[in-house]
């Protein structure tokens, strides 16, 4: 299982050094693919007729198809010293590692590697698949594929990300909707003439707080949330003449979604004839709830325990404890391995006396709804597919915080993204070895799902770029 590690490790490494945006992860994909063909994998690219959407596939005969998901991109302004355990920028406004993405493709790539020797050690026939999937924050770039028939080759799909602790991802995440909202109104001296100016800028603060109102009359598992990207100009004394925010609005699921979309609208319309605006809503992005399979958990599961949990050393514990100094409390009890404790109090108990997460969550099958979305659901809404998280970060760190990005290099960090690929590894064996598995998988997807997926993006949507 070891025998990549080393060419994994400066993988990760490397495009941790990249930090690309979404969209634009040209050298993270052209250093995971030259490791990929290095070891016998044919590339497919501009999946989707997306840039940076490629897969590599290596096949023996017939067989189950098993996916591997991976994602590169990085976070805007979230650039970080690594092993810092303070805030310092490692270039000016550059982008950051904050959510673990240059290990998940790592990981991912790792296990399709280590899948493709068994199979060819034990003359097993199958197909290994490695999904590179672009634009995960923000972009959705999964919904793309998905839409596009890119994970149909796949029979079961395994996936993971890196956490603060060891447990089988299970449950469901939220679909999602994403807009620009636009007004258009006319310009003028706001002291001089303000009555022949309409201001935009009311147009779009008067959504807000049509949005605010609506908080109290949508259902507990949604939510909306947005940014002025840009409030028209600088000056107090203009009418200003143009506005724009970033809209996401969350639900269960795709069609709550829309339901909420429609009462948005609304919103959008009313805020447009108070001001005597001209509103546009422009699509930028959508992407599916997830759907969990116990099939896939399960087995995900067996080959946690008999890979066995994370061994840490008395450097790395002092290591993360110098981080855990930089947060409060409440992030341990806010940990995202919680949501999957069958027991609550012993986990935050453990938690809180623990400083890096040294065993493996014991595993209940779960179709509770959490907070947070994550393209994944695309891929899920079209073939079974599960996860795993592992521990990568000091108990506490959050995602998308310069805590990540600065742990992001560790030896830690770095063992979390192997123990990741191992168990991914390990698991998809059974499919291979046991068609009829992967069979079972796709019945109780079917339950779930039903018989047919509706994307969440229009007819004809293209990515932002």
């Amino acid at each position: 299982m070891d025998r990549y590690d080393k060419e994994l490790t400066e993988l990760a490494k490397n495009i941790w050094e990249y930090a690309e945006i979404k969209w634009k992860e040209f050298r993270s994909i052209e250093a995971q693919k030259e490791i990929l063909k290095k070891y016998g994998f044919k590339i497919n690219d501009n999946l989707a007729d997306l840039p940076t959407a490629f897969s590599a596939e290596y096949e023996r005969g017939s067989g189950v198809t098993v996916g591997f998901l991976g994602e590169f991109d990085a976070l805007s302004g979230l650039s970080q010293v690594e092993d810092l355990a303070e805030r310092k920028e490692k270039v000016d406004g550059a982008c950051g590692h904050g959510c673990g993405h240059h290990l998940l493709g790592t990981a991912s790539i790792g296990a399709a590697l280590k899948l493709k020797d068994y199979m060819d050690e034990n003359n097993l026939e199958g197909k290994v698949v490695y999904f590179g999937c672009p634009a995960e924050e923000g972009g959705s770039g999964k919904a793309f594929m998905a839409k596009a028939g890119c994970f149909d080759v796949a029979d079961i799909v395994i996936a993971w990300h890196p956490f603060n602790g060891n447990a089988i991802f299970t449950g469901s995440l939220q679909a999602n909707k994403q807009v620009y909202v636009r007004f258009r109104g006319k310009g003028a001296h706001a002291a001089a003439s303000p009555h022949l100016g309409r201001s935009a800028l009311d147009g779009l603060e008067l959504v807000n707080i049509g949005v605010q109102f609506l908080r109290e009359h949508m259902q507990d598992f949604e939510r909306i949330h947005y940014s002025i990207i840009d409030p028209g100009s600088a000056s107090p004394n203009v009418v200003q003449p143009y506005a724009e925010g970033l809209y996401l609005l969350r639900s269960k699921d795709t069609e709550h979604v829309n339901r909420l979309y429609k009462r948005f609208e609304k919103i959008v319309e009313g805020a447009g004839l108070m001001t005597e605006t001209e509103p546009e809503i422009i699509f930028d992005k959508a992407c599916s709830n997830v759907i969990p399979n116990p099939v896939i958990e399960e087995e995900l599961y067996k080959a946690f325990l008999e890979e066995g949990p994370i061994e840490f050393t008395e450097e790395e514990l002092k290591y993360a404890e110098d981080f855990m100094a930089t947060f409060p409390e409440e992030n341990i009890e806010s940990e995202q391995t919680l949501v999957y404790a069958v027991d609550k109090v012993d986990e935050l108990a453990y938690l809180k006396d623990h400083i890096l997460y040294d065993k493996i969550l014991d595993y209940k099958h779960s179709d509770e709804l959490g907070m947070g979305s994550s393209d994944v659901g695309d891929c899920s809404n079209v073939v079974p597919t599960a996860q795993i998280i592992t521990a990568c970060f000091a108990i506490g760190t959050t995602a998308h915080s310069w805590q990540e990005v600065a742990q992001g290099k560790s030896s830690m960090a770095m063992k979390g993204m192997l123990k990741a690929s191992n168990v991914m590894s390990r698991a998809a064996r059974s499919f291979i070895e046991n068609p009829e598995l992967a069979k079972k998988a796709h019945e109780e997807f079917i339950k779930v799902r039903g018989e047919k997926f509706i994307s969440p993006l229009p007819d004809g949507a293209r990515p932002r770029m």
